[in-house]
């Protein structure tokens, strides 16, 4: 029987993938990521286990999103024999054996670890909660871990369970020093922070200040200790508890490692115990300075703070909400699993393993009232631009992830909107196009007044016009478009003077420099001028709506003969240059909106050729280079005519996600050659791979 290319290439898929899969002593669910999310709630509460071929819980350290360790170790006795779990400590003078890793799994929320300890299976779920329509909740930085024991062989056991956080959880620079404090009560709470903080400000993208927090419920057997991480460690493996004392002598995070732990004794487990359930996160007030009206800035506040008034509140919240937390995780991650299941499971296991990490980027704040009070009613949601460049809510960012926000609530896209459209709408930025972000260096959403930021006119200014009419359309909540019609008003304009033809200039895709002509730029003005044609009609200006629509069906059919290849194969990267193409990922946005504008025949054409251009791991962003965008490939997928070649990009990127090669939180660009991992790690904008769930 004959096999197509298409096909050939699916199977080839298949069989790397299980060959990945086989190299690994421990079955994984639903594959093997380049990295796992542990703890991902914000920008800096981000703690990752790297994988690269394949590591077990127990086989290295976690470590923050730029890869520095950030030291988190758990150890379990059994019948007096001590195993360790998790991390990679070394204990002089102290016996342990590493727990036998049986399976990992990871879901949209979760990530589940079972460990064979001799006798007993511990099971240790991680839980970074996703609760989008849940101001307070989706805002508290903090994590869970459950950890669970089970007799596997029928008779009883003696069991007591370990963990640790160290002061590295609180700094960029393990030369600065910390202090730390314990308290007790219902609950048992380390905090550690550093001696001199240094408000808004980073040290290797680590905040500078705040407060680290490891806390677990003060229940009958609870034990704690803070001080060398030797000394802790030594005394728990050999006496199954923690003797409840406080290390005061405060030194640098790598002067005789602090770490702050706790145990519980599980007494005698015969069949499975609830869970003993740890809570980890990061707090700092304020958390944003943001620039308002005359060049003055506010201070906001984290959206839970305006119902809890201290760490304590919060965290015993927190802790008691486990049972509910845990079923609230279970019923999303099903929803988005069904719902991603539709397209494939290939389709579902690269949304699931983007959804954390997408949403561990962004932070919900408010102002405060004259009064000192919160103002809920003043909600900016912020976006750091990890690892590619730091900045504030970058337009270019947002975009990309803006499906996430879509489909989990887009309330929250208003919100991250909001403080762009405020800002400009101040009349402090000088350009006639939309900013490009809200501040260089995050948590400091300064502006640019100076209307010197990074240069994409035409990229931001359609980003823009696009998102806040989706954002409508899908909730039928007018407000922007009503408050903010000036703006968007200005920015078409704009487009309707540089985006037929746009100038030399560079669009998201800045690492492959700047570009006259840009084919897929012009697409996005394009649609950005159709878009504000709908959002004239939406505000009853019938008028306005018919000139923006004229000018952009005029626009189309001159962009058409403008694209098109010599060989009428497919369209160009850029105008008069037969020989380039790319991927025309922006005619996304006309079928999110809806618009019908761009004809069938493009659709059909690019989607014939993307099938010729394949590389073993995907097809390129454009003719300059041999890598690409995995956003963009899942924003294609979505454009693509026929099922097969919208799986053959959905299938390239989850086997880039599983190949092994990178060790590094979800890394959206990377070589189609060879599944190398490029520049960027962790960032947002893999929320773009939820596209196909908003359509």
């Amino acid at each position: 029987m004959a096999f197509s290319k298409l096909e050939l290439f699916h199977s080839l898929i298949l069989v790397l993938s299980v060959v990945s899969v086989q190299a690994l002593t421990w079955t994984t669910t639903p594959f093997n990521p380049p990295a796992i999310p542990l703890a991902v709630r914000s920008p800096y509460l981000s703690a990752w286990l790297a994988q690269g071929a394949g590591a077990a819980l127990n086989d290295v350290w976690p470590t923050f999103w730029t890869g520095s360790v950030v030291g988190w170790a758990g150890f379990v006795k059994v019948d007096g024999k001590a195993y360790s779990f998790l991390g990679a400590p070394n204990v002089p003078g102290a016996a342990f054996t590493k727990a036998t890793q049986k399976s990992s799994q990871f879901t949209s929320t979760q990530s589940i670890f079972v460990l064979s300890a001799g006798p007993i299976d511990l099971t240790i779920t991680f839980i970074s909660p996703v609760e989008p329509t849940d101001l307070v909740k989706q805002s508290t930085p903090f994590a869970y871990m459950a950890v669970s024991a089970a007799s596997t062989d029928g008779s009883p056991h003696s069991v007591q369970v370990y963990s640790d956080i160290s002061a590295e959880w609180v700094s960029g620079d393990n030369s600065l020093t910390a202090n730390w404090s314990t308290t007790t009560g219902n609950v048992l709470t380390h905090q550690v922070q550093l001696a001199t903080q240094a408000v808004f400000t980073e040290n290797n993208d680590h905040i500078q200040y705040g407060s680290a927090f490891y806390s677990t419920t003060n229940t009958v057997g609870a034990t704690y200790q803070t001080g060398a991480d030797v000394t802790v460690r030594a005394q728990f493996i050999n006496n199954g508890r923690l003797p409840n004392t406080q290390d005061t002598n405060f030194r640098a995070v790598s002067n005789n490692w602090p770490v702050f732990g706790l145990a519980h004794d599980l007494g005698s487990v015969t069949s499975s115990t609830a869970p003993v359930v740890f809570s980890v996160g990061h707090l700092r007030d304020p958390a944003i300075k943001y620039i308002v009206a005359g060049g003055a800035t506010q201070a906001r506040s984290s959206y839970f703070w305006s119902q809890f008034s201290s760490p304590a509140a919060l965290i015993t919240s927190f802790l008691g909400d486990y049972a509910n937390a845990l079923s609230r995780a279970r019923a999303f991650d099903s929803k988005v699993n069904i719902d991603a299941s539709k397209i494939s499971a290939d389709y579902a296991s690269v949304v699931a393993l983007s959804i954390r990490q997408a949403m561990g980027a962004t932070e919900i704040t408010i102002s405060k009232n004259s009064d000192g009070s919160f103002n809920k009613n003043d909600i900016i949601m912020f976006m750091k631009e990890i690892s590619s460049d730091g900045n504030v809510n970058t337009v270019d960012v947002i975009f990309p992830a803006w499906p996430v926000l879509l489909y989990t609530n887009p309330a929250l896209g208003k919100y991250l909107l909001e403080g762009l459209f405020r800002y400009q709408a101040t009349g402090q930025y000088p350009n006639k196009w939309s900013v490009h972000d809200l501040g260089s260096s995050y948590p400091n959403a300064l502006g640019h007044n100076d209307g010197r930021d990074e240069a994409m006119p035409v990229e931001e200014s359609g980003n823009m016009i696009i998102m806040a009419l989706s954002y409508a359309q899908k909730t039928g909540d007018n407000s922007h478009l009503t408050q903010y019609s000036a703006l968007l008003d200005q920015w078409t304009q704009f487009l309707i003077e540089d985006s037929l033809i746009p100038a030399n200039q560079i669009s998201t895709d800045y690492f492959a420099g700047s570009l006259a002509n840009q084919t897929n730029l012009a697409i996005k003005g394009i649609i950005g001028i159709k878009a504000m044609s709908q959002i004239a009609q939406r505000l009853g200006d019938t008028s306005k709506s018919a000139n923006y629509s004229s000018i952009a069906a005029s626009y189309v059919s001159q962009w058409q003969t403008l694209a098109a290849s010599s060989s009428g194969k497919h369209v160009t990267l850029s105008y008069g240059n037969s020989a380039s193409w790319g991927l025309t990922y922006n005619l996304y946005a006309d079928k999110l909106l809806k618009l019908n504008l761009f004809p069938a025949s493009v659709y059909e054409m690019q989607t014939a050729w993307y099938k010729t251009v394949a590389q073993p791991f995907g097809i390129p962003l454009d003719t300059r280079h041999t890598y690409t965008k995995s956003d963009w490939e899942i924003w294609t997928a979505g454009i693509v005519t026929d099922t097969a070649t919208r799986d053959l990009f959905i299938s390239s990127v989850k086997k880039w996600a599983s190949d092994g090669l990178s060790t590094q939180p979800f890394g959206d660009w990377y070589e189609t050659t060879n599944g190398q991992p490029e520049g960027f790690r962790a960032r947002p904008v893999v929320g773009g791979h939820l596209a196909l769930l908003v359509l």
